[in-house]
């Protein structure tokens, strides 16, 4: 299969990235470093980004920034950064990237436990994985040609543990591989509609 992986170069991107080059061949986007660059908050960029790799099997997105905060502390603009960036980008993503799956393909994106269990400071951060998650369930009731889309909604991982242990007392670290191993069954399976939860 070809598969684009947005996001590819980042802490689960990579590991992801890894296990599906042993099978297929993998094209990478994201800001620097990539096969292809994109600004994954803009849609023009996406579609460029779609015309410049053509036709695919796949379509990944591990992408996209939401700001932490207090409530009282968070404007607008702030709520705005996580949906613009996580919240359209993924959207954008199916939006633009349905016209370039082939018939049977899969489009795979990415939340996090903060959809189901917010933890003290992600009031927009759970918005955005709550939307995108609804989201994608509607959406499966649309694809035509056998396409498919599935979410990838993860605990904390344990190779980010270090970094935000502190947000989340008690919750146990995800192996890495347990999660890379959702976005195989997203995308080398059958299934669609679905929310995957990877938990310890």
């Amino acid at each position: 299969m070809k598969i684009l992986v947005i996001g590819g170069n980042g802490t689960i991107g990579k590991k992801v990235c890894e296990r599906l080059k042993l099978k297929h061949e993998v094209i990478v986007a994201g800001r620097t470093a990539a096969d292809v660059s994109v600004d994954f908050s803009d849609a023009k960029s996406l579609e460029t980004m779609f015309k410049t790799v053509g036709k695919l099997d796949a379509i990944v997105a591990i992408a996209g920034d939401a700001k932490w905060d207090k409530l009282d502390n968070l404007s607008e603009d702030d709520f705005y950064i996580g949906i613009k960036s996580k919240m359209m980008g993924q959207v954008n993503t199916v939006r633009i990237g349905k016209n370039y799956l082939n018939p049977g393909g899969s489009i795979t994106l990415s939340t996090g436990i903060l959809a189901d269990d917010p933890v003290d400071m992600t009031t927009s951060a759970a918005l955005v994985n709550g939307a995108i998650n609804s989201f994608v369930k509607a959406v499966a009731l649309e694809l035509d040609e056998g396409k498919r889309i599935n979410v990838i909604c993860s605990d904390l991982v344990e190779d980010s543990y270090e970094k935000y242990k502190d947000y989340f007392p008690g919750n146990t670290p995800v192996p890495m591989h347990k999660i890379v191993d959702g976005y195989v069954k997203s995308i080398e399976g059958k299934i669609t509609g679905r929310i995957l939860r990877i938990m310890a």
